[in-house]
C-alpha cells in the first residue's frame, strides 16, 4: 500500500504539503517518478517544477539519502529500511479543470500533478488522507471513508481528481441504476431541476449510443469561477469542468457552455478513457505519447458532444447550428489548414498544441477533427443508404478495442470506414486527414446531403472584411491577433502582436472599426502602430476586387419548416 497525506500550513501560500508513506520496502534502492504530463492534455506539463524541497526518512525518522536522476525521477537509498516517508510540498496556484489549487477556501487536486509513484508498485492500493477543516465536503469518484480516499492502483488514483471545500453543493440523477453526481464548488445558485433534466436527457442518449455505461457511477465536478471561463478535462468516472461567471451558470451562453462541455466530457468516458490509440495503451507518464489520431479522440468527441445535445432534444436545431458555425468559422479563419494536416497537428500538440504558436503553422484537432467526423458520418450514411453512420464505427471501436483493452491504430480507423461503406476510402484520409487542405468542397457536399445551406456572410468588422486582420481590445487600443496572407494588411506590413493606437491620426478609444468603416471609402487609411515598441505608419488600401478575407459561415435548412428525411435520420445519432 502507498499512502499520501495532504495538508496545508499557510493557506495564503498556495502550497499543499504531502507526506508519502511507502511500507514493505524490500529493495536497496527505489525510484520515485512524478508524471511529466496528464492525460487529456497532450503536451508535457513538467509538474516537478512546482515541487519544493523533498526530504526522505526511514521508520526511525532518520534522514535517508537520495539523488535526482532527471527532472522528475528520484532514486532513494533504502538498504536496511522497512518503511520510507517522503515529504514535499506542491505549489497549487492554478485554478482550471486540469491543475491543482489550494487557498483558504478549498483544496483541489489532480493527483497526476503531485503524486509520485514507486516504480514496480503501481498495481498496489493507493490511499489519500486529507487533513482538512471539518466544514469541508469532499467531491470525488474515489471510494471515500471519512477523510480518506482509496484507489485500487496508481492508474485509478491519478485519473481521479478531488475537491474539498465548504462551498461544495451536490445533487444527483439516476439512470439504469447508475448515479450521476453533479458537484458545484464556488459561488453560484444552480437550478437543480433544469440541470438534472438536461443532463439526464443527454446522458440517456449517450448510453443508447454506446449500448452501455462502463462504470458504476459518474461525477461532474464543477469549479465555478466569478469571471468568464470555459475548460473541461475528462476522466474515466468523472470530469472536472471550470466554468464562469457563477451568476450566469443557469442561463444564456454560459449555460449552453455548461451543457456543451459536459456532454463532450461524458463522451470521453468511452472515447479515449476506454477506447485508446495503441500509442497510449498503457500511458507512459515519463515522456510524450505521440499519436496522429487526435482527430478521433478529440475530434469525434467534439462532434458528438455537440450533436448528441441535438439528438437528445436538449439543443434546438438552431443551437446546434450555432456550434457548428463556430467550428466552421475556426476552420475558415485558420490559415494553418494549408500548412499542417489534422493528423500531423495531433502529433504536434506535444510541441505547441495549446497555444496560438507561430502564425499559420497548424490546425486544431478539436475543430478540424470535428469536421472530419461530420464528413465521415455523412460518407457512411450515403454509402449505406442511411443504414449505418459514424456511430457504428464508434461502437465497433468500443466492442473490438475498448472493451478488450486493445489499442487501435490509424489503419484500424480507415479499415472500419471501409467496412461500413463497403468501399475504399483511403483517398478521403489522404486528402483531408493526412494532407493540409481546405475542407470547403467536402463540407458543402456533406451539408448538401442533409439539405443544409451554407451562407458566407461577410464579417461586419471592417478590419476583417476589407483589410484582412483580426484584433482584440488592449486597453483603448487594438492588438492584432491574425493577419490573412496576401491581404491588404499583410501587404502593408502588419503582423500579429502589432498594437494599433490611431487611425488617420485619431487616437483610438475602443473604436477601431468605427473609424475604419468611416474612412474605408477614402481609398487609403493610415494606421499608427506600436510594433515592437517602435511607432510606425501603416497605409492600408482596400482590395480593388472587393475581396473579403474573413467570412462568417451561416447554416440554414433549405426548408425552414421541414428538415429533410436525410437530416432527420442523421439527427437521431
Amino acid at each position: 500500500m502507498i499512502k499520501y497525506s495532504f495538508y496545508q500550513k499557510n493557506t495564503a501560500s498556495h502550497y499543499i504539503y504531502v507526506d508519502m508513506l511507502i511500507n514493505a520496502v524490500s529493495k536497496d534502492k527505489i525510484k520515485l517518478q512524478l508524471p511529466a504530463w496528464r492525460p487529456g492534455r497532450y503536451e508535457l506539463g513538467n509538474f516537478a517544477k512546482n515541487i519544493k524541497r523533498v526530504d526522505v526518512f526511514n521508520e526511525n525518522d532518520e534522514i535517508v539519502p537520495y539523488s535526482k536522476l532527471n527532472k522528475d525521477l528520484w532514486e532513494i537509498e533504502t538498504k536496511d529500511c522497512k518503511e520510507i516517508k517522503i515529504t514535499y510540498s506542491y505549489y497549487a496556484a492554478e485554478l482550471n479543470a486540469g491543475a491543482c489549487f489550494a487557498d483558504d477556501s478549498q483544496i483541489y487536486v489532480n493527483p497526476v500533478h503531485c503524486c509520485m509513484y514507486v516504480e514496480g508498485r503501481t498495481n498496489e492500493e493507493h490511499i489519500i488522507e486529507l487533513k482538512i477543516p471539518s466544514s469541508y465536503t469532499i467531491a470525488s469518484s474515489l471510494k471515500q471513508k471519512g477523510r480518506t480516499l482509496s484507489a485500487k492502483d496508481y492508474e485509478e488514483l491519478v485519473d481521479s481528481p478531488f475537491m474539498a471545500s465548504a462551498l461544495v453543493q451536490s445533487d444527483f440523477y439516476e439512470l439504469n441504476g447508475i448515479k450521476f453526481w453533479i458537484h458545484f464548488n464556488g459561488i453560484c445558485k444552480p437550478n437543480w431541476p433544469q440541470f438534472k433534466s438536461d443532463f439526464l436527457a443527454f446522458t440517456k442518449k449517450q448510453i443508447e449510443f454506446w449500448n452501455d455505461f462502463p462504470y458504476e457511477e459518474y461525477h461532474f465536478l464543477f469549479q465555478v469561477l466569478p469571471f468568464k471561463f470555459y475548460h473541461g478535462v475528462e476522466h474515466k468516472k468523472s470530469t472536472v469542468i471550470a466554468i464562469g461567471p457563477g451568476y450566469m451558470v443557469n442561463e444564456g451562453s454560459t449555460y449552453e457552455d455548461v451543457l456543451g462541455v459536459s456532454c463532450h466530457e461524458l463522451f470521453h468516458t468511452w472515447n479515449i478513457k476506454t477506447i485508446r490509440p495503441v500509442e497510449m495503451l498503457p500511458y507512459d507518464y515519463t515522456k510524450e505519447n505521440y499519436a496522429r489520431t487526435g482527430y478521433v479522440y478529440e475530434g469525434f468527441t467534439t462532434y458528438y458532444g455537440d450533436k448528441l445535445l441535438l439528438s437528445s432534444g436538449v439543443f434546438s436545431i438552431q443551437q446546434y447550428f450555432n456550434t457548428l458555425q463556430e467550428r466552421l468559422q475556426k476552420h475558415f479563419h485558420n490559415y494553418g489548414r494549408y500548412n499542417l494536416s489534422v493528423a500531423h497537428s495531433s502529433w504536434e500538440t506535444w510541441l505547441d498544441g495549446y497555444v496560438p504558436g507561430a502564425p499559420y503553422r497548424k490546425t486544431s484537432i478539436y475543430d478540424e477533427g470535428n469536421l472530419v467526423a461530420f464528413m465521415l458520418d455523412v460518407i457512411i450514411l450515403k454509402a449505406s443508404q442511411n443504414k449505418k453512420s459514424l456511430r457504428d464505427l464508434c461502437v465497433l471501436l468500443y466492442e473490438r478495442y475498448g472493451k478488450r483493452e486493445i489499442g487501435y491504430t490509424e489503419q484500424n480507423i480507415i479499415e472500419l470506414v471501409n467496412e461500413l461503406t463497403n468501399r475504399e476510402n483511403s483517398s478521403f484520409f489522404t486528402n483531408y486527414v493526412y494532407s493540409a487542405n481546405d475542407f470547403e468542397i467536402p463540407i458543402l457536399n456533406t451539408l448538401s446531403y442533409l439539405e443544409i445551406d451554407l451562407i458566407k456572410q461577410a464579417s461586419p468588422l471592417a478590419s476583417e472584411n476589407y483589410f484582412g486582420f483580426k484584433t482584440i481590445d488592449n486597453g483603448f487600443f487594438s492588438k492584432v491577433t491574425l493577419v490573412a496572407p496576401y491581404s491588404p494588411a499583410w501587404k502593408a506590413g502588419m503582423f500579429a502582436n502589432d498594437e494599433i493606437i490611431a487611425v488617420n491620426d485619431i487616437l483610438l478609444k475602443n473604436n477601431l472599426n468605427n473609424w475604419l468603416n468611416y474612412f474605408v471609402s477614402d481609398g487609403s487609411i493610415t494606421l499608427s502602430v506600436n510594433s515592437g515598441e517602435r511607432i510606425k505608419q501603416i497605409v492600408l488600401h482596400k482590395d480593388k476586387n472587393g475581396a473579403s478575407y474573413f467570412f462568417n459561415p451561416i447554416l440554414k435548412l433549405k426548408d425552414d419548416l421541414k428538415p429533410s428525411t436525410n437530416f432527420k435520420i442523421w439527427q437521431n445519432f
